[in-house]
């Protein structure tokens, strides 16, 4: 029999064992997946990923009878193995894989009402139709071994996965996938690994001594999976993991607290973003000693990570650890945190102030100093015997602190001043009665002291917006908060 002939036969036999599946008929060449409920009429997602919109498939609203023969005609044809596998099965759901297929089925107790998703991928793409630059298809081939692909649900990481496994596989590498279900569209000599006895740490075990070059996670969601994916990693196996995040800074985030900081670049090197189908982002990680970038005192030095632009290089993220908690902080193209430490989460210096004061407040002076205002009465405490208790507070924070009496409007004159506002390009302009010319103004917004400043000629406070009183009244007074200007007897 020529090899033409003998391909046709396979096709034939192949053709034969395919069975008439009722759901098939809601699909065409465009539909990305089919929602059918019970009482509800049948919808599907047609389009691109990215770039989809939902319709009704049927004017006829699908009866609980009619959902139980689909149900049973996709059992039916899975009994042959070759055809698909019941990847979940629990009380009220069930998750089978049907060809390329991903079929979710639920019913009573888990959802109301019986209901059956399938998701189908309408295209399959190579690395060749991302029109990958040169320096990124070099990492790919040379060096990236721990790959994170992030995007929201529909963006199309699943695909970039895929073309990732195969473009492995056909560069001569030995690629295994841990996937549940086990949906992406590979090629036959990637082994797709589903959980082993319901675990992926058991399949993590086979895995080793397997010994692949690389394994594609797909997806890494729980706990268990980061910490798997990372020990994989450090045992020096390749990764691609998908990971669903709205940005690609969310992804490196949920590493974060979940493996130690400082390990991360040595399990992620390259972040790729996927949205409406291509790539949109890719980032690069590193590990350095240094003081964060807007900081000055090298005392303040400690590890960082810095997160750069792939192609252009361009330091854009910092992670490193302020107090107690790990944070990520955004750099501008000059190499400064885009607002200063202000970025270092006020709330959690003010943490660490609730128990010395309860009405402290901050205020940034400068990227590595901070100035604190807290009750007469609180001082003492906050200071400490010899200072003891403000230095370990700097030393926790990382940063240099001054104390100020936090005065409140008890503390000052009963005597409220009109006035009225205006603003100039680059300052604040408060103008009350003339008469007060030479005297100081203590502004007070919502019962709480702001600032204090003198009253220049013609009764007139010109604040520079630039000036740390302009910055501090533009980051506490809104709107509709309530502005007061008391005289200040000196």
């Amino acid at each position: 029999m020529s090899d033409l002939q003998k391909s046709e036969s396979e096709f034939i036999i192949n053709e034969q064992k395919t069975p008439d599946l009722e759901f098939l008929k809601f699909f065409d060449p465009t539909t990305m997946s089919i929602h059918l409920k019970e009482n509800q009429k049948p919808l599907g997602k047609k389009g691109m990923p990215g770039s989809f919109e939902l319709v009704e498939l049927d004017t006829k609203t699908l009866d609980r009878d009619y959902l139980e023969i689909i149900t049973n005609q996709i059992l039916s044809a899975i009994d042959d193995e070759t055809l698909g596998n019941t990847e979940i099965s629990k009380p009220g759901a069930l998750v089978i894989q049907y060809r390329d297929y991903r079929i979710a089925i639920t019913r009573p107790p888990f959802s109301e009402l019986l209901e059956i998703t399938i998701v189908h991928p309408i295209k399959q793409m190579s690395l060749e139709d991302y029109h990958l630059s040169e320096k990124l298809m070099s990492r790919l081939e040379q060096q990236a071994e721990g790959i994170l692909i992030s995007g929201a649900p529909g963006s199309g990481k699943s695909t970039l996965a895929s073309g990732i496994a195969n473009f492995f596989n056909q560069s001569g590498k030995i690629v295994k996938t841990f996937e549940s279900p086990r949906d992406l569209q590979v090629d036959p000599g990637v082994t797709q690994y589903t959980r082993l006895d319901g675990s992926f740490e058991n399949s993590a075990d086979i895995l080793l001594l397997v010994r692949p070059d690389y394994t594609i996670f797909d997806e890494v969601r729980r706990r268990e999976d980061f910490k798997i994916f990372s020990d994989l990693r450090l045992t020096g196996v390749g990764m691609v993991g998908v990971v669903h995040a709205n940005t690609p800074i969310d992804a490196i985030q949920r590493f974060i607290g979940k493996i130690e900081l400082g390990i991360i670049p040595n399990v992620l090197d390259t972040v790729i973003y996927v949205k409406d189908g291509g790539i949109s982002k890719v980032y690069q990680l590193a590990l350095k000693v240094k003081v964060p970038s807007g900081m000055v005192e090298q005392d303040l030095a400690r590890p960082v990570i810095e997160i750069s632009d792939f192609e252009t290089n361009t330091l854009e993220y910092e992670i490193y650890t302020f107090g107690e908690e790990n944070i990520i902080i955004p750099v501008d193209e000059n190499g400064s945190q885009k607002t200063g430490i202000e970025h270092l989460a006020e709330e959690k210096i003010l943490d660490r102030l609730y128990r010395f004061d309860s009405h402290p407040k901050v205020e940034f002076l400068s990227p590595g100093r901070i100035k604190i205002f807290v009750s007469k009465d609180s001082i003492p405490a906050l200071i400490g015997k010899a200072g003891k208790t403000i230095q370990e507070l700097e030393k926790s924070l990382g940063l240099h602190i001054d104390v100020e009496e936090h005065v409140t409007q008890q503390d000052l004159p009963s005597q409220s001043l009109s006035y009225d506002y205006g603003e100039s390009g680059t300052a604040l302009i408060f103008e009350v009665d003339r008469q007060y010319t030479g005297n100081v103004a203590s502004f007070v917004v919502n019962d709480e002291f702001l600032f204090s400043s003198r009253i220049g000629k013609k009764g007139k406070i010109k604040i520079l917006k630039r000036s740390t009183e302009g910055k501090r009244f533009s980051r506490f007074v809104n709107h509709d908060d309530n502005l007061e200007i008391f005289l200040k007897r000196d």
